[in-house]
């Protein structure tokens, strides 16, 4: 089994930055697919980074650029650094575990987090 523990949410202002952080245990870290996702109320859960065992990343053509996902092998933890957030950021975030390939849907994550709330004022 796998447990997830999401920390780093807040309230930020436009244009801000947040890194959150969500450590993994109780399975090798390095066998793990891991991936940060989000949602916001009325739309599906929606992949914002990925990153597979072997190092390879994803991120969706909407993020823009501005988050980047890091795995500190030795700590077992999986970071997202978000940048120049705006208000259609405000979702709860999840971290996810994946015992397989990379992948962008979410449905194929068997471990989940309970999720850290992220809100981007104007």
């Amino acid at each position: 089994q796998v447990q997830l523990v999401e920390s780093g949410g807040g309230l930020v202002q436009a244009g801000g930055s947040l890194r959150l952080s969500c450590a993994a245990s109780g399975r090798s870290y390095n066998s793990l697919a891991m991936g940060w996702f989000r949602q916001i109320p009325g739309k599906e859960r929606e992949l914002v980074a990925a990153s597979s065992w072997n190092g390879a990343t994803y991120y969706p053509d909407s993020m823009n650029g501005r988050f980047t996902i890091f795995r500190d092998e030795n700590k077992n933890i999986v970071d997202l650094q978000m940048n120049n957030l705006q208000p259609e950021d405000t979702a709860l975030y999840y971290c996810g575990a994946h015992i397989g390939a990379l992948s962008i849907n979410p449905s194929v994550y068997e471990y989940w987090g309970q999720g850290t709330q992220v809100t981007v004022s104007s």
